[in-house]
C-alpha cells in the first residue's frame, strides 16, 4: 500500500471522454488518454487490502493491489509484467470489461471503488506506446500441433498460451478477418481495431498461423481436424442469436443485432456493401429489442449513422440505482447502468412485451406492445409476467434492431459431426481441464459458458491452454 491515506485524500476520477456532439460524428473511440499524474493519483487510492476482493470479482485473478501500487510509485513496466501474468490482453479489457473487479472493491462498501479498469487500460496501453510489448516466441519446438476453431477473445487466448508452451498453433476463422466477436460485433467507438490488430500481428510474429474464411464444418471438413491435430480446441462463441417469433416478425427493416453491427464494423474496414443489404439508421425511427450491452452498441451505432430517434425497450423492469437489501456487496450489483451511448441521446422504456409487427410492401412500420408487470405471490417464488390491462401501445418505425441475447452455439456441422456432448442449454460440455467428451478436444469460452464476457471468455481460453498441455505432455507449468 503506497500511501495509506490516498483513499482517503483522492476521489474517483474517470479519464475525459469526447463530448457526445462530437464522438457521434465518428466511430473513433470516445475515452481520451490518462496523463501520467492522474494515473498514479487513482492508483495511490487502492488500499492494498490484506483480502483483496478484487481477485474475487475478476475471472482472470488478476493481481490487481500489486499493479495499482506499481502505477502510484511510477514503476510502470514493472506493472505491465505483472498485468501480462494473468490477462494476455488487458488493452481489450481495459476498454470492454464492465469491471466486476470494481464491484467487489473493498471500497466499493461506502465509497466509489478504485478506477481498476482505467488504470488496466492506461498499462497496457504505456506498454504498447513504450514498445515493452514485443513477441514472445518459445524457446522449446514440441513438435504437437494444435488446431484453435475460432478467433475471438477465447480463441486468441488458448492460440497464445499454447504456442508459448513450444507447440505448432493453426488457428481457424471462418469470417475474412481474426478477431471474431472483437473485431466483428464491438463497435469501433469502444475498442479501435488497431489494437486488436497489433495484438494479432504479435501472434503471427511468435509463430502462430491465422486461416479465415476457414468454416469448420462447411469448407473444411471436421474429421480433417482430427487427423490432422494432436489436439483441438472450439472456442466458436456463442452465436445462436435469441429470435423474436411474433407475427411481422418477416417484414423488412427488422435485423438481427449482430447483423447491423458487424455490417457497420465491415464498412468500417473498408468493406464494401451493396445498397440493397445496407442496414443503416440514418434519418429512421429505430426501436432497439433489448437493454443490454449489444443493445447499447446498436444505440451508439443508430446516433452515429444519424437515426432520426431511438428507443430502446426492455423486457424486464428498470433496475434500482442503489443495491437493494438483498444484493450485498461484494456481489455484482443489480442496478441501474448507462453507458456512454445511452448519454448520447435515445429513450429508455422498461416492462414492454412486443407482440407484433405491421406494415407496408413488405416492410416494417409499426410495433405493436402492451405493457406488463412481474408479479410473484412470495419472496421465494420467481415473478411472473402479467399484461396490464388497456396498456397497448404502438410506435412507429422503420428499423427494428434485435438485440436479445444468443442462446447457444451453433450446433449443426461441426458440432454435431464431431460428436462432442453438449449439455441441456446447448453448450459443449467439458470437464475441469476444458476437454470435451471426446479425448483431445477442448472447448472453451461462450462454446462452455454461454453468452458471457470477454474477461470470462480470456480467462476460460487461459485455463483451455492449461489443460491442453497438460494433455499433450502430461504436466503444464501454467496455474
Amino acid at each position: 500500500m503506497g500511501n495509506p491515506h490516498g483513499f482517503m485524500k483522492t476521489k474517483r476520477k474517470l479519464p475525459p471522454k469526447r463530448s457526445a456532439s462530437d464522438r457521434t460524428n465518428d466511430f473513433d473511440e470516445f475515452i481520451l488518454p490518462w496523463s501520467e499524474e492522474a494515473a498514479r493519483e487513482q492508483g495511490e487510492r487502492c488500499m492494498g487490502c490484506s483480502v483483496p476482493f478484487c481477485h474475487k470479482g475478476c475471472p482472470l485473478g488478476n493481481r490487481i493491489p500489486d499493479w495499482n501500487d506499481l502505477v502510484y510509485r511510477g514503476q510502470w513496466h514493472s506493472a505491465l509484467n505483472s498485468l501480462h501474468a494473468t490477462n494476455n490482453f488487458p488493452e481489450f479489457t481495459g476498454r470492454v470489461c464492465p469491471a466486476p473487479c470494481e464491484s467487489s472493491c473493498v471500497l466499493a462498501i461506502n465509497q466509489d471503488p478504485v478506477t481498476i479498469e482505467y488504470i488496466e487500460k492506461a498499462i497496457a496501453d504505456r506498454g504498447w506506446s513504450e514498445g515493452w510489448i514485443t513477441p514472445q516466441p518459445p524457446s522449446i519446438q514440441t513438435g504437437k500441433k494444435v488446431a484453435v476453431v475460432g478467433s475471438g477473445p477465447a480463441g486468441l487466448a488458448t492460440a497464445q498460451q499454447v504456442r508459448r508452451c513450444g507447440h505448432e498453433v493453426i488457428v481457424f476463422e471462418r469470417n475474412e478477418m481474426i478477431g471474431g466477436l472483437l473485431r466483428f460485433g464491438i463497435p469501433d467507438f469502444k475498442l479501435d481495431k488497431k489494437i486488436v490488430q497489433r495484438r494479432v500481428d504479435q501472434m503471427i510474429a511468435e509463430g502462430i498461423v491465422f486461416k479465415t474464411s476457414v468454416h469448420v464444418g462447411e469448407n473444411y471438413p471436421s474429421d480433417r481436424l482430427v487427423k490432422e491435430f494432436d489436439a483441438i480446441c472450439l472456442t466458436g462463441g456463442s452465436t445462436q442469436a435469441r429470435d423474436l417469433p411474433v407475427p411481422g416478425r418477416e417484414l423488412g427493416g427488422i435485423h438481427l443485432a449482430m447483423e447491423y453491427l458487424t455490417q457497420q464494423n465491415r464498412i468500417n474496414a473498408g468493406s464494401k456493401v451493396d445498397p440493397i443489404d445496407r442496414i443503416s439508421a440514418e434519418g429512421k425511427r429505430v426501436v432497439i429489442l433489448g437493454g443490454g450491452d449489444t443493445g447499447s452498441d446498436c444505440l451508439g451505432t443508430s446516433h452515429r449513422q444519424g437515426a432520426e430517434t431511438v428507443y430502446q425497450f426492455e423486457l424486464l423492469s428498470e433496475p434500482p440505482l442503489e443495491r437493494s437489501t438483498n444484493n450485498p456487496w461484494p456481489e455484482w450489483p443489480l442496478i441501474l447502468r448507462s453507458s456512454a451511448s445511452h448519454d448520447e441521446g435515445g429513450v429508455r422504456d422498461y416492462d414492454i412485451l412486443t407482440k407484433r409487427f405491421s406494415g407496408s410492401n413488405g416492410r416494417v412500420k409499426k410495433l405493436h406492445a402492451v405493457r406488463i408487470e412481474w408479479v410473484s405471490e412470495d419472496s421465494k417464488e420467481r415473478p411472473s409476467m402479467h399484461e396490464i390491462p388497456e396498456s397497448a401501445f404502438e410506435i412507429e418505425t422503420d428499423l427494428v434492431l434485435l438485440a436479445l441475447g444468443f442462446v447457444h452455439p451453433e450446433r449443426d456441422g461441426m458440432i454435431s459431426e464431431l460428436g462432442v456432448e453438449v449439455n441441456a442449454r446447448g453448450n459443449i460440455k467439458v470437464d475441469e481441464n476444458k476437454m470435451s467428451s471426446i479425448a483431445g478436444i477442448f472447448a472453451a469460452g461462450d462454446m462452455v459458458r454461454g453468452q458471457s464476457l470477454v474477461v470470462w471468455a480470456l480467462a476460460e481460453g487461459r485455463e483451455a491452454a492449461r489443460g491442453i498441455d497438460e494433455y499433450l505432455t502430461g504436466k503444464s507449468t501454467f496455474p
